[in-house]
């Protein structure tokens, strides 16, 4: 797979400060990367540099093969910011006719009526924005970033504004994009969102990279707990390979066996000992 944005030993300094020391970063095409990290650990920076926005002082970013901030790396990404705002005026066609004619996109009706259904907002094409709820607002959002298909979608807290219900259907539209080829890097605080949709997860701490890989990879396991007779036995230090055993030996000793959970750590778990818990 050739990749949609890669970074390589990315470093951008402010005077004394330094907001990235060194990141190296890859998303494929067709693959879904969550960017975690706590305020000020350099995510919003990296993601400017790749938008052709900030200047890296040191390394380079290339998206879909062309510098970051060339014509052809901007052509290739579509984004939404985090504090988006829309003028209320304009109804959902008028917003992403708007930005067709600032991207250069000869997709026409066909492309917005493609794109507000992907999105589930048809029927809302007409209304106002200042009269559609803040979650239509955020699934308007990702529509206009994905005005003239770009190859990479960089998405900022996407559904943090969603209830339940909202946030199932934009894991679904990202699945989908999944599905189409598009690379998309997606920066969120919640958790349990991103270890469901992302293929990979990248931690960023001070301006570096202090984990990578797979959600499953990054969450490991926490014991074992076998079910018996005389109650529920933890093996604190056992992984998921030592079950059959913990079993075999326990019906050798006499002991009923039930049932055995294998425990894993979730994602927060992982990351919170990646960047450390915040103070109490």
């Amino acid at each position: 797979m050739s990749s949609a944005l890669a970074a390589h030993a990315v470093e951008k300094r402010y005077g004394p400060a330094t907001a990235l020391g060194g990141v190296d970063l890859h998303v494929e095409e067709g693959q879904l990367v969550g960017l975690l990290g706590p305020n000020g650990a350099g995510k919003s920076t990296l993601v400017k540099i790749a938008c052709g926005l900030v200047r890296a002082s040191a390394g380079r970013v290339e998206v879909c093969g062309a510098p970051a901030g060339s014509l052809e790396a901007r052509r290739a990404i579509g984004y939404l910011a985090e504090l988006f705002r829309f003028p209320g005026w304009y109804d959902a066609d008028e917003l992403l006719a708007l930005h067709q004619r600032l991207t250069g996109s000869r997709g026409g009706e066909r492309e917005r009526d493609e794109l507000l259904g992907l999105v589930g907002l048809t029927d809302a094409r007409g209304r106002r924005i200042e009269r559609m709820s803040k979650g239509m607002q955020q699934r308007l959002g990702i529509a206009q970033a994905l005005v003239g298909s770009p190859r990479l979608l960089m998405l900022d807290e996407p559904t943090s504004a969603l209830d339940p219900v909202g946030r199932r259907a934009v894991r679904e539209l990202l699945e989908e994009l999944r599905r189409r080829g598009t690379a998309v890097l997606l920066n969120s605080h919640l958790l349990s969102e991103v270890e469901l949709v992302c293929d990979r997860v990248v931690i960023l701490l001070g301006g570096r990279v202090v984990r990578e890989g797979r959600p499953d990879e990054l969450s490991r396991s926490g014991g074992v707990d076998v079910e018996t007779g005389s109650g529920v036995r933890h093996f604190a230090d056992a992984r998921r390979e030592d079950a059959p055993r913990i079993v075999a030996e326990l019906v050798a000793a006499g002991e009923s066996v039930y049932g055995v959970t294998v425990a894993r750590s979730t994602l927060e778990d992982a990351y919170i000992e990646a960047v450390g818990a915040p103070p109490a």
